[in-house]
């Protein structure tokens, strides 16, 4: 592989998915994944290192990586989204759309 290019996975990463799929049998398709966001994760800090040495903007920082890397929405706001969703009727739901109701009632203590 090339050393080339500013964006290369460190060789402890490289040695870390080679065990994933020799020793665990890692799916090809999961360690792309990995890959790929390895790489966006790195373009990202990248970026934000550029904007610190020629903005002098931490603030940006912080906007540009919440704005990159969202959250995702924690089981309840799903659930309740999924309730206005059916409440509301606008669209049809899936019943896979239940499981995360499921899963969120699931997780509240008795």
């Amino acid at each position: 592989m090339t050393q080339e290019h500013p964006i290369t996975p460190s060789l402890e990463l490289l040695k870390h998915w080679e065990e994933q799929h020799f020793d665990e049998g890692e799916n090809y398709d999961v360690m792309l994944i990995q890959a790929y966001q390895a790489g966006a994760d790195q373009e990202l800090e990248a970026c934000c290192e550029w904007l610190d040495q020629n903005t002098g903007r931490w603030d940006l920082l912080a906007e540009l990586r919440t704005a990159r890397r969202p959250k995702p929405p924690s089981l309840k706001e799903q659930s309740l989204a999924l309730i206005d969703k059916i409440q509301s009727n606008k669209e049809m739901w899936q019943t896979d759309d239940l499981d995360v109701v499921r899963r969120a009632l699931e997780s509240l203590p008795d």
